[in-house]
């Protein structure tokens, strides 16, 4: 009895202590609204520090005054009075100011994501900056080492990579794209939504163990977490997009949701090829945030997507060739396209704060894709010479055909995925926060039901064309009859259940330490993963695994100059995904390697003032050697590979960029990169490989009238040397090593704000009520450039030559945008 008693005392006073207790909770944001790491929230005897997403959570007496001190070495302090109720939960998000700490003409800031090498982007710059495609790639495109030729596409490359090498989180959860999308214009949506997003980071290279195994990249976003009422609208010919935000009363409950719907049609049409093209583009997603205890946050990321394509082509004419021989393709089709894509997403994260010092996350995830590509189209072509007499009436058209032909292409296509994550992640502090150290466990299950069936006949001349690969008589019509069997040029049939159980973890330590007068810091840290194929007529599959060591060392001199040393280097696994394990016939092999990759990259940071301003200039140099290959044909944004592993390769390179107000008040950048890469593919020689682009110039410019400061200017700017052009089918590569033209692109965007002298106006003004209200003009393709994604290979039967017809990107495209932010 006495026992009991005591039991009940003791917990009355556990209930009584929670009591008189209260928790203040928020994100500290920078000057330019921008979530500020390694903040030290504290009280009398207690404190906190700021995550990487500027958060921060920190338990106070109860039904007192209490002062609140946010300290960073970089910003000047602030306090914060506060009294709060028993067990009452208040958000607060202050505001701190940059510390100048003035050392000759340089400012010297600390940032812990500028140490890691991590670029961090403006979500505010990416949804104003225009663009075909708009979203957080659109803005990536312009960076340091990320190159694309199609403004269709959401999809880039990585110094080297391919589209499938690029990691993509969303709130530390992995995020996929369709399996069957072949070209730009039939992706629709990207996955993340910018009116949503909080805080974009990216990495090109080099980055920590603790993202995931792939070659290139990782582009590491994060969703907002409202704290209090907001709506967005934008509309434009487009397609339009709408978001709302809000917060309970006791601010425990937090949640953002957004609505977008996007016709590409305006692009589609203004391409060579005349379509009736009826697309339709929408997704809807959410993000709930709910804070169960002082301790225990939840949070819900969804999405619902569904990309209805649609295409009817009619006719084309591509004019190619020289000035003294100037040649046309001319095609007629008939026939259809219908391919739909329908995503479900879900994921769970709970976070769970045991301690100042000691954070733990647990999160899962599910995957959903249901895919068709459906089409059969007949396409008849005349290859002629163009009439290039001025004055003439047929000046521009074809005066005879020189080669006729006609192609029919057939595919029922269908792919039904579902991918399950289950993880664990935990953060620890050591020695006063001295130490970081960063672990994790994840389970992946991966169910993919495909079935395929592509074929291809071409006939040249009234003579049907056999596969070259094929062991059947030589065709030497029209002078011989041919007696061999009549077969398509290409053929793939497959249907594929298969499974794929992936187990991995990852551990890291993040340390400080001084070494006189200047400082080093030091990232190092360890990835495995563990998978194995199984499924339908798989009977020989072994179990692999792999072991990827990363360290990342950065200096910091005590200098006036401010300046950083990075020098990165390791191990860079990427076990195959269902797509790198099918071949070319579509047969899947469950034992393909992962694709290998070491990393060196050796990197300068220095910021400086100019004109009285905060300036940056960044610059890399790297070189990755990559053996274990699964070479690839790359046919726009399609990525047909052969699975063998019998390729090694190359790439090297050197990144900067300079950027800063250029203009009082604005961000804007300039990029340049030189990249080389080189594979050899069963010791045949070096060749390009698809990706390689040598130059990248890429400008992001923000401006506005001086006289008329309501009126704002958008460009964004890119120039890249031309890729590799391709191969016919069965051909070759190391025959076919043309450049396709140099992809010259800009775009640009004005528009009247008004809400622009808001803080001018009175209380009553009903622009008051917007945080933004602008009307805009947008120019795509400004100087009408046309620029090629791949070539379409054409056989003239009568020279037996076989011509490389580009395949031409959008022309010069109009759009009007209205955006309401409240």
């Amino acid at each position: 009895m006495k026992n009991i008693f005591f039991i009940f005392l003791l917990l009355g006073i556990v209930i009584t202590s929670n009591a008189q207790t209260a928790r203040i909770k928020g994100i500290v944001l920078d000057e330019n609204k921008q979530p500020v790491e390694g903040v030290n929230v504290s009280i009398q005897n207690r404190s906190t520090t700021t995550n990487a997403n500027g958060f921060y959570a920190l338990v106070i007496p109860a039904n007192q005054k209490v002062v609140v001190v946010y300290s960073h070495v970089a910003f000047k302090n602030i306090t914060a009075t506060i009294t709060l109720k028993s067990n009452e939960d208040y958000e607060f998000n202050p505001e701190i100011k940059s510390k100048e700490e003035q050392l000759g003409d340089v400012i010297v800031v600390s940032n812990k994501k500028r140490i890691q090498g991590i670029t961090t982007i403006s979500p505010e710059v990416i949804r104003k900056i225009p663009s075909a495609n708009p979203g957080v790639e659109s803005i990536l495109k312009l960076m340091n080492g990320v190159t694309s030729n199609s403004e269709l596409s959401s999809q880039y490359s990585v110094r080297g990579g391919n589209y499938d090498e690029n990691l993509v989180y969303v709130n530390e959860v992995e995020v996929y794209r369709p399996f069957l999308i072949r070209s730009g214009q039939q992706e629709g949506l990207s996955f993340t939504n910018t009116d949503l997003v909080q805080n974009v980071d990216f990495s090109a290279g080099g980055f920590q163990a603790k993202y995931g195994d792939k070659l290139s990249s990782v582009l590491d976003i994060t969703y907002k977490k409202p704290t209090k009422f907001g709506a967005t609208l934008e509309a434009s010919l487009l397609g339009a997009n709408a978001s709302v935000e809000g917060v309970s009363k006791n601010q425990k409950l937090s949640a953002i949701a957004g609505l977008r719907y996007r016709d590409n049609s305006l692009f589609v049409n203004s391409q060579q090829t005349e379509t009736n093209y009826k697309p339709t583009f929408a997704d809807f997603q959410t993000n709930i945030t709910y804070y169960s205890s002082t301790k225990w946050q939840w949070n819900f990321l969804g999405n619902l997507s569904q990309n209805t394509y649609n295409y009817q082509p009619t006719t084309r004419q591509t004019n190619f060739g020289t000035v003294s021989e100037p040649i046309a393709l001319l095609v007629y089709y008939e026939g259809q396209e219908k391919d739909k894509y329908t995503t479900y997403f879900g994921a769970i994260k709970s976070t769970y704060q045991a301690s100042e010092n000691n954070i733990y996350r647990f999160i899962a995830s599910a995957y959903h894709t249901q895919e068709q590509e459906h089409f059969d189209i007949d396409a008849s072509y005349y290859l002629g010479e163009v009439d290039t007499s001025l004055g003439s009436e047929n000046f521009g058209n074809v005066n005879y055909s020189r080669g006729i032909g006609s192609q029919l292409t057939h595919a029922r296509n269908n792919l039904d995925a579902v991918i399950v994550n289950a993880e664990v992640k935990g953060t620890n502090y050591f020695k006063e926060k001295k130490y970081q150290f960063d672990w994790g466990v994840k389970y992946t299950h991966e169910s993919i039901r495909d079935r395929i069936v592509e074929w291809e006949v071409i006939d040249s001349a009234g003579f049907s064309l056999n596969n070259p690969i094929l062991e059947l008589p030589v065709n030497h019509q029209p002078y011989q009859p041919y007696t061999g069997p009549l077969v398509p040029y290409q053929n793939v049939r497959a249907t594929n259940f298969v499974d794929i159980n992936r187990f991995s973890g990852y551990a890291q330590i993040y340390s400080k330490y001084n070494i006189g007068e200047h400082q080093l810091f030091i990232t190092a840290g360890l990835r495995a993963q563990q998978w194995l194929v199984s499924g339908d007529k798989i009977t020989d599959a072994q179990s692999q695994t792999v072991i990827s060591p990363r360290a990342q060392f950065t200096l910091k001199p005590n200098w006036e100059k401010d300046m950083l040393f990075r020098f990165s280097t390791g191990y860079y696994y990427q076990p195959p995904f269902y797509r790198e394990l099918r071949a070319i016939d579509g047969v899947v092999l469950p034992n393909v390697k992962a694709q290998k990759s070491i990393h060196f990259l050796l990197g300068n940071d220095y910021g400086f003032k100019m004109w009285n301003r905060k300036f940056k200039f960044v610059s890399e140099a790297y070189y990755k050697t990559i053996s274990d290959v699964n070479a690839y044909t790359l046919d726009n944004v399609r990525i047909r590979y052969q699975a063998n592993n019998d390729t090694k390769a190359y790439a090297y390179g050197f990144d900067c960029r300079l950027n800063g107000e250029f203009v009082p008040g604005t961000e804007s950048w300039f990029s340049f990169g030189y990249m080389k890469t080189e594979e050899n593919q069963a010791d045949k020689g070096y060749i390009a490989r698809p990706t390689d682009q040598r130059l990248k110039f890429g400008i992001l410019f923000q401006d506005y009238m001086p006289n008329i400061p309501s009126v704002k200017l958008y460009l964004n700017l890119v120039y890249n040397t031309g890729l590799p052009g391709g191969s016919p089918s069965y051909a070759n590569v190391y025959d076919y090593q043309g450049r396709l033209r140099d992809y010259r692109r800009a775009d640009v965007g004005f528009s009247y704000v008004f809400t622009e002298k808001n803080q001018e106006r009175t209380q009553g003004h009903w622009l008051k009520k917007f945080k933004d209200l602008s009307l805009g003009l947008e120019v795509f393709n400004l100087f009408n450039n046309l620029n090629a994604i791949t070539n379409t290979w054409v056989r003239d039967a009568y020279t037996k030559n076989q011509y490389a017809i580009p395949n031409y990107m959008t022309m010069r495209v109009f759009n009007i945008k209205l955006t309401a932010r409240l």
